[in-house]
């Protein structure tokens, strides 16, 4: 008999997961129901992040994992809940791909045949590469889990990369956004445009620069602690950097509110559980339409775009590296060094 299939609201969900009444529950078998305080429907919580804490604290990680699926369960349950808020969503949404498709296959039998038919299924080429990194590192935990000896695919599928965007912001560009009148005296435009000063002098991720607070301004500089390593740097301060935090606050539409760039409700854009700064999205794109219509600029830049520009227009490599706050050059001179080499001819 064909397994029953999940109702929509459970799909992506972990074995046993339930989502009812705004909240997730999980539903044990009648012969461990003791370890989940005698009840059938044992409460997680009413959000992802909450659910997935309360599971790792109560449940025990399976002894012997058979399935592809129950890796991916595991892989849920230990793993994901330790990246970043941004990240952890990105996994969720690739495991919710990932498990119909291999979810019932043993942990044994996957070749570099099922990845390479996988992605050409798939038929969204960038997402289908991210799932796959996802499943690629829930096998290496599973080797070092001791549920199997070596990774079955690992340097044996040759995905086809994609290509790094070239996309390069010319200065006249960036006059042009930071020209775009506003009715307002405070609000979107003039955020928008603090912001991309901001970044131009600092090259700070979004996440990192959407998080700065009026109490990260020091004496010293601004203190960031970096979201992808976890280090802190101290931007220090020259008078082009107090003026672009100056417009910042000026264009807040709250004035005490303890975030450098707020929502018109004091807010930050960051959601902290999802790691996504929707609000911010939107204004960026509306931004953007506008900039379109009005200027002679004829083509949208992204966030990336600008930190691309911050490394390209960078004397070095290696200052390049040190602005975006890499661990190495490697990512900086293939993704973000977007202009041209010059080199002078031997004579």
């Amino acid at each position: 008999m064909a397994p029953r299939k999940r109702n929509v609201e459970n799909r992506g969900l972990p074995a046993r997961w339930v989502f009812k009444h705004g909240a997730y529950y999980f539903l044990p078998i009648r012969e461990l129901r003791h370890l989940w305080d005698d009840k059938a429907w044992f409460p997680l919580g009413r959000s992802l992040p909450e659910a997935f804490k309360k599971w790792s604290e109560r449940a025990d990680a399976p002894e012997r994992i058979t399935t592809i699926g129950a890796l991916l369960d595991r892989y849920a349950l230990q793993v994901v809940p330790e990246k970043a808020p941004k990240t952890q969503t990105g996994n969720r949404r690739a495991l919710a791909k990932l498990r119909p498709v291999f979810g019932n296959m043993a942990l044994g039998v996957i070749e570099p045949q099922h990845i390479y038919q996988y992605v050409d299924r798939r038929g969204a080429p960038t997402q289908a590469h991210r799932e796959i990194e996802v499943l690629s590192h829930a096998f290496t935990k599973a080797v070092e889990w001791g549920s199997i000896k070596k990774h079955p695919f690992k340097g044996e599928v040759r995905l086809q990369g994609e290509k790094p965007r070239t996309r390069y912001v010319e200065d006249w560009e960036v006059v042009e956004a930071l020209a775009l009148p506003s009715a307002r005296k405070r609000g979107s435009i003039l955020a928008i445009q603090a912001y991309i000063r901001f970044k131009l002098l600092t090259g700070l991720r979004q996440g990192d620069l959407l998080r700065l607070r009026i109490s990260s301004c020091t004496d010293s500089g601004i203190e960031v602690t970096t979201s992808k390593t976890g280090k802190p740097v101290v931007y220090e301060w020259s008078p082009e950097l107090r003026a672009a935090v100056d417009a910042a606050i000026a264009a807040r539409p709250v004035d005490i509110s303890p975030w450098l760039f707020c929502n018109k409700r004091g807010k930050g854009y960051i959601d902290e559980s999802t790691g996504e700064a929707y609000g911010w999205s939107s204004m960026w794109q509306r931004f953007m339409a506008r900039l379109l219509k009005e200027t002679a600029v004829k083509e949208r830049f992204t966030e990336h775009d600008l930190r691309a520009k911050v490394a390209s227009d960078a004397e070095s490599l290696e200052r390049a590296r040190q602005l975006l706050t890499h661990a190495d050059d490697k990512i900086t001179k293939r993704v973000y060094r977007r202009k041209p080499e010059r080199i002078k001819p031997v004579r």
